[in-house]
């Protein structure tokens, strides 16, 4: 424990002021030879006593002034990661089905959404968002290191059932998860600049576009959601899901044979940000390119415990307590401990 002002504490031997007062005599006699043998009574013990109360109540008065506190070291853990926003398309094309490998076929969507649950579950030291996107575009997750909550997200993905909001607008969904990474900072809460470690910021920012359709609805063309993430150094990795044609994701990475006007603007989309595009056919392909992002997207975790000082006061625990002693001396004195005015001759 220690004291805001413990300069204060020199006035403690005030307290013993308390204790040295003598009582005012009650009644004036000529000799106590008489009481000598005479036991004192409980109400005598107490009137010796209660100046000791005064005296506590001042002791514990003073301390309370000198601000006693309890300073304690709190670490608080950083760690350096990557902020992904995931991109995921529910349109009702996603519904159609995609080979899973030994004759067995899921809809798009599921194959999607088991994908995208390793994934998150390879991620733990990132911030990731989920976004989902059919004609208009919907924010399920934040950035969050939450990914308990998020993996419960994912597994409740469903097609857009509704016939007005089907499509597919993945120009407004990238251009939110552009402007949700760009704005990460000002909701994230601010870190004291005399002990934060600048290593620990995440630097890092990603866009994993997965979709099935070229975008044919939204206020923002992918051309210009793109520029955005040029703009604030974001990558983006487009994967396009199509019917099985054979090969594997990286083949058709490679070259843009065979790829249709919107397999080559979502590989354009990729390429201006620093990203990759991939074009695939079953299952197995899109795990494969999940996969491949992860390693292409490591970084250098760096943990770091800051630490700072939490203060607890208790001053004003001993003042309450200094207040019940000297109201309870007073209310002694007043009543059943009073004595009698000494009258002067």
């Amino acid at each position: 424990m220690t004291f805001a002002y413990p300069w204060l504490l020199v006035l403690l031997p005030l307290a013993l002021v308390a204790l040295h007062q003598r009582p005012r005599a009650a009644i004036a006699v000529s000799g106590l030879a008489v009481w000598r043998n005479v036991p004192p009574s409980r109400r005598l013990r107490w009137l010796r006593r209660v100046r000791g109360l005064g005296a506590l109540g001042i002791a514990l008065l003073i301390t309370a002034c000198a601000g006693p506190q309890i300073e304690r070291q709190v670490g608080e853990e950083t760690r350096q990661g990557i902020a992904i926003q995931l991109l995921i398309d529910i349109s009702s094309s996603m519904d159609q089905s995609l080979a899973a490998g030994e004759g067995v076929r899921l809809s798009r969507l599921e194959a999607a959404k088991g994908v995208v649950e390793q994934f998150i579950r390879h991620r733990p030291d990132d911030m990731l968002g989920v976004i989902t996107f059919a004609r208009y575009a919907d924010t399920l997750s934040p950035l969050t290191f939450g990914h308990e909550a998020l993996l419960e997200i994912v597994r409740g993905l469903a097609i857009q059932q509704r016939p007005t909001e089907d499509g597919t607008g993945y120009g407004d969904a990238l251009a939110l998860a552009c402007a949700r990474l760009d704005h990460m900072g000002q909701w994230q809460p601010a870190a004291d600049s005399r002990t934060a470690d600048p290593a620990a910021a995440i630097r890092s920012k990603v866009v994993v576009l997965l979709t099935d359709g070229e975008n044919n609805c939204g206020l923002h063309l992918p051309e210009e959601a793109a520029g955005l993430a040029k703009k604030w150094g974001i990558r983006v990795y487009a994967v396009s899901l199509k019917d099985d044609q054979g090969g594997t994701g990286a083949e058709q990475r490679a070259d843009d044979e065979g790829l249709t006007d919107a397999e080559r603007l979502l590989r354009r989309l990729a390429d201006e940000t620093a990203g990759a595009y991939w074009k695939i056919g079953n299952a197995t392909q899109l795990q494969e390119v999940y996969e491949r992002i992860n390693q292409l997207e490591t970084s250098e975790i760096k943990s770091a415990i800051l630490y700072h000082t939490e203060i607890s006061p208790l001053f004003q625990y001993l003042a309450i307590t200094a207040f019940a002693l000297l109201l309870a001396e007073r209310v002694l004195c007043a009543t059943w401990l009073r004595v009698a005015e000494e009258v002067g001759q």
